[in-house]
Order: C-alpha cells, then structure tokens, then sequence
C-alpha cells in the first residue's frame, strides 16, 4: 500500500521521518499541563486553575502570502513564529493566558528536513509564547501544491477568569492610546507587497536579494522579520495597570482594527509623528504612490498592539513596556464620536 502511495506522490516513509525530527523541537514548548506525547491521536492538556470562573479563549489564523518570500528565500524557520503570533497576540488581547497550541501544514512534497525547519519556528513561537505544542497535521497532497509549497495555519487556546476579561467596556473619552512596536510588516499586506515589489515576476529571487540602503539589508530579510509575540509581556502589563481595551494591528491596518477596541460612540484620534515608522514603509509608500489612508488600512505603521489606558497611567505603561525590551509610544487618544480613526 505504501509502495503505491508513494507512486501517487505521498511518502508515508517521509512522514515518520519529519515526526522523528520535529520531536525535540516540540518538547521543548511542553508545559506543566501537557499529558500527551507527539504521535497521538490528540493532544491531551490538563487545566489546573483557582479561578473562580474560567473561560477558554481560542484563535485560528494563518501566515498567508508571506509564505511566497519564504518560497523564493529558501527560508523556512521563521514563518512559524508568524502562525502562532497571529493566534496567541489574539487571545492576549482579551486577557488571557495562552495554554496550548496546534499547527496545519500541507506541504506539495514532504522534505522532512524542510518540515523540521518549519515547525522548529513554530516551537520558537510556542515557547516565546508559553504554549505548550501539543499536536497538529502535517499533509502531503502533490498535485494541490507545487512541490516547494507549502500552506501553513494553526490554533490556539487560552484561559482568563470571567471577571478580568478585557472587552473595551470600560474604555472611556479621555483615555490614551499606548502603541507597542512592530519589527516591521509582520504578516499582513503580502499580496500588495508583491505587487509593489513585482516579487511574482521572474527576476523575484534577484530583487530580494538586492540590499536596500534605506533598510540597510537585503529586501528579503526585511520581509521575512517574524511578527512579534506580545503575550509576555502584555499580561504583565494587565497585571500592573488598568488597561481598558487591547487591539492586535493586523489585516486591515489602523482603520479596521482600532475600532474593534472602541465601544459605540467613541473614535480614536492618532496623533501622527509620535511613534518611529520603520523605513520600509515609507519606501513602499513612496515606490508604489499609495495615500496615507490606504497605507494605515493596510499594513501596521510600525505598531503592532495599540492600548487604551487611563491617561494618569499611560507613562507608566509605556516605561514598563520599555523596560520589558518593547518599545512603546504615547499615539493617541480616546474621544467622542463616530469617527472611527482619525488620523
């Protein structure tokens, strides 16, 4: 049967080879709750908790078409990372605490070196994280995917007690707006950086590989940078402040994803030139003549978590990012009206 599997394209011997080596990587996120072992069935998790009321806090997403620079790079050991910031920088947002976590790979040709590389970014980011890896899928499916390709998704669970959840309820005119950074583009807005850099076109490999003065590193560096995973600290700083409400800046920029935060009746206004914009944003900006707005519905702007606090603890919250190695900024503030975000 194996024979004529493989015949069809699936190497079930390829297989158990990628399980033998993603092993230690996996081990290395397994947390006191883990029950299970790779190679099960399902991963079992043991939730030891005093809360009064708990609640479990899930979310899915993927890395999406910035898995294309990884292609072209030959880079594999990053993109990981994305997947789980995507989900764990979700549910932190909402207070809580990430347990555990789960990957999908589907893969065009199973290369078990290659998916090592990949879940050994995925581990990277469970352990910055402090979920544990409990399971997930690694698919074969030639003729679906090319055979360099691959697609790469994955879950997450967390755990808050009901009285500490972070909903924006208490978000109020007069708060400020705290912005944490970004270490760049993180994964959203690939397919229109694609496009500006003309990365489908045959000269992809050669235009990434060129070094850009103004980043001062090659293009593809720039872009394969890992998004950022915020749980860590951001819970710290949940248990020091009273932080109101919590907006993971993702798909869809500052437009779509600061309103998420705002109760109805209030808009966020952002006070431009406060916070340090990463250069390859105004380079793309600029090469591929895009407004202001167009840029802050897109991509991030050198901001990947924005807060709203009270404004008598907003310095205090920035030093104490500061001093956890996130730098932080006072962008804005919380007001009145309908406005969305005003920029």
């Amino acid at each position: 049967m194996s024979e004529a599997y493989k015949a069809a394209g699936v190497d079930v011997e390829a297989g158990y080879q990628s399980v033998h080596l993603m092993k230690e990587h996996v081990k290395k996120t397994f947390t006191d709750g883990v029950l299970s072992n790779i190679g099960g069935f399902g991963g079992l998790f043991q939730i030891g908790t005093d809360m009064k009321e708990p609640v479990l806090v899930s979310g899915t997403d993927g890395v999406g078409t910035k898995l294309r620079i990884a292609f072209l790079m030959d880079k594999h050991d990053t993109v990981g990372q994305d997947c789980v910031a995507m989900c764990v920088n979700d549910i932190a947002c909402s207070g809580a605490k990430p347990l555990f976590f789960l990957d999908y790979l589907a893969v065009g040709k199973n290369v078990p070196e290659k998916v090592a590389e990949i879940v050994s970014g995925v581990a990277a980011g469970c352990v910055k994280a402090g979920a544990a890896l409990i399971g997930g899928e690694t698919a074969e499916m030639p003729g679906f995917y090319e055979v360099d390709e691959y697609d790469l998704a994955g879950f997450a669970v967390g755990i808050i007690d009901k009285d500490k959840i972070i909903d924006g309820s208490k978000t109020q005119e007069g708060d400020l707006l705290v912005g944490i950074a970004s270490s760049g583009i993180h994964s959203n807005g690939y397919s229109l950086v694609r496009k500006i850099f003309d990365l489908d076109s045959e000269k992809a490999k050669e235009i990434l590989m060129q070094k850009i003065p103004e980043l001062g590193l090659p293009l593809g560096e720039e872009l394969l940078k890992p998004t950022k995973i915020y749980v860590r600290p951001l819970l710290g700083a949940m248990e020091r402040y009273d932080i109101h409400a919590v907006s993971h800046i993702t798909g869809g920029g500052f437009i779509e994803n600061i309103p998420r935060m705002l109760p109805e009746g209030l808009s966020a206004k952002i006070h431009q030139g406060s916070w340090e914009i990463p250069a390859i944003f105004p380079l793309m900006q600029k090469k591929a003549g895009l407004t202001e707005r167009d840029m802050f519905n897109t991509f991030n702007m050198g901001i990947g978590l924005v807060l709203a606090v009270p404004a008598g603890q907003a310095k205090e919250t920035v030093e104490y990012f500061d001093s956890v190695g996130e730098k932080a900024y006072i962008i804005g503030e919380v007001v009145s009206g309908s406005d969305g975000v005003i920029l």
